[in-house]
C-alpha cells in the first residue's frame, strides 16, 4: 500500500484530502541521551516505526485507515539527566498544552480515536486524558508504551533492561543498524538507591540519573541482535494492529 496515506512524515494533503481516517496515532517520545551508542531520539524513533508498521496491518487485514502522526519530542527527566547536553527536560504543563492543542485540532477534523503511544517512560498522560474527556466526551483517547505491551523476558537475556540496555538496542537494530555503534556501548550498569525501602518499591522518588548510571544507560546493551529486534518488533505490531481493529469495530461499552 501507499506509505503517503499512513505516516504523516514523508505525507502530502494529496494522499490524505480524500482519506477517511479511523483512528490517529501519536508517537511521543524524549530528546535524551541513550548510553553512548544509540541515538538521542531513540524513543521517538521507534514508536513511530512500530506505528507505521502495525497501521499497516490493521489496513491489509482489517480495511482501518490509520493515520501516524510525527513523534512528539518533548519528554520529563529525572534529577541529573537534564544536566547532561542536550537532553531537554519540558514540564507536565507544557505537554498537557502541546497534547490539548493537537486534540482540539484533530476533533475539529473529526476524528474521534487517538492513540499516544509512548516511546519514553517518564512520560505519564492518563491524568491529561481525563482532563480531555471533560471537553471532548466522545472522542476516545488511549495511552500505552511499545514496550509494556508485551514482556521482553521471551525475547531478551538481561536481568536489567531498563533504558538502552538489551531490548531497545535490539529493536533499533532491526529498524535502523545504521543508527547504532554497539561497539561503542557503556555497560548499563546501574547504582540502586541506599534506602532498601526504595528499592522494594513501597514509595517512589526519581533516580537521580548521575547517580545512577554513568553512561546514561540502565542495562547491558552488549547481547542485542537484529534477531531478537526483529521478533520482538513484530510481537508488538500485531497486538497494536489488534488495538486499532478493535477500537474501530467496537464501542467502548
Amino acid at each position: 500500500m501507499d506509505r503517503k496515506k499512513i505516516d504523516l512524515t514523508i505525507s502530502c494533503y494529496g494522499k490524505t484530502k480524500d482519506e477517511k481516517y479511523d483512528v490517529v496515532i501519536l508517537p511521543w517520545g524524549a530528546i535524551e541521551p541513550h548510553n553512548f551508542h544509540l541515538p538521542y531520539l531513540t524513543d521517538c524513533i521507534l514508536p513511530h516505526d512500530i506505528a507505521v508498521d502495525a497501521a499497516q496491518l490493521a489496513r491489509e487485514r482489517a480495511g482501518i485507515h490509520c493515520m501516524v502522526m510525527p513523534p512528539v519530542p518533548f519528554g520529563a527527566h529525572n534529577p541529573g539527566q537534564r544536566d547532561l547536553p542536550f537532553c531537554i527536560h519540558t514540564r507536565q504543563i507544557t505537554r498537557q498544552y502541546i497534547l490539548e492543542d493537537i486534540a482540539a485540532s484533530l476533533y475539529n477534523q473529526g476524528i474521534r480515536r487517538l492513540v499516544i503511544l509512548g516511546g519514553h517512560g517518564g512520560n505519564d498522560f492518563k491524568g491529561m486524558i481525563r482532563d480531555l474527556y471533560i471537553d471532548y466526551p466522545d472522542f476516545l483517547i488511549l495511552a500505552t508504551n511499545w514496550f509494556e505491551i508485551i514482556s521482553g523476558k521471551d525475547f531478551f537475556e538481561a536481568e536489567i533492561d531498563d533504558h538502552a540496555g538489551e531490548s531497545e538496542t535490539s529493536v533499533m537494530m532491526y529498524y535502523h543498524p545504521e543508527l547504532v555503534k554497539l561497539n561503542e556501548a557503556g555497560n548499563g550498569e546501574v547504582k540502586n538507591f541506599a534506602i532498601p525501602s526504595l528499592n522494594k518499591k513501597i514509595a517512589w522518588t526519581p533516580r537521580h540519573w548521575d547517580k545512577a548510571s554513568t553512561d546514561s544507560g540502565i542495562g547491558d546493551p552488549r547481547k542485542a541482535s537484529v534477531e531478537k529486534g526483529r521478533d520482538y518488533a513484530h510481537a508488538v505490531i500485531e497486538k497494536l494492529a489488534d488495538l486499532f481493529i478493535d477500537i474501530t469495530k467496537h464501542k467502548l461499552y
